[in-house]
């Protein structure tokens, strides 16, 4: 027998998808503003070229994955598609988390502007956090 993919049912019935979107727009936002990164700045331009190589590609799949999730809330089986994307997922949640931390930490104009409204990004911190830990579980 299959497992079934928990996450899907957080995405759908617990809400998941509003930390999961927000994310994944967080993470495309950052992908689309990587030249103005202090770390792509201290990294070099080769290595920059290649970083927004991969930006340019990745955009595309998240774009991908939100339509998905904004289809799949009336219809749960493609929900439980993604669970091919969950390290996608991860990705994006962790991304944000990192930056609302970079954010917090550094002072860095670039991270408080990308994170935009600093109170809501230290509630969604324990929202990343639980949805983390539920994407990532399958029943027994």
């Amino acid at each position: 027998m299959d497992k079934i993919w928990l996450g899907g049912i957080y995405l759908k019935d617990e809400g998941g998808y509003e930390i999961i979107l927000k994310s994944l727009n967080h993470y495309k936002n950052r992908l689309k503003t990587l030249n103005e990164s202090p770390e792509l700045k201290e990294a070099g331009a080769a290595f920059g070229s290649i970083l927004n190589q991969q930006a340019r590609k990745t955009i595309p799949k998240i774009n991908e994955i939100i339509e998905k999730i904004q289809t799949g809330l009336c219809d749960v089986q493609i929900l439980n598609e993604l669970k091919e994307e969950k390290q996608f997922l991860e990705k994006a949640l962790s991304c944000y988390e990192s930056d609302i931390h970079k954010a917090e930490n550094t002072g860095n104009e670039y991270f408080v502007k990308l994170v935009g409204d600093m109170i809501q990004g230290r509630k969604d911190l324990d929202i990343i956090k639980t949805a983390l830990n539920k994407i990532d579980n399958f029943s027994d």
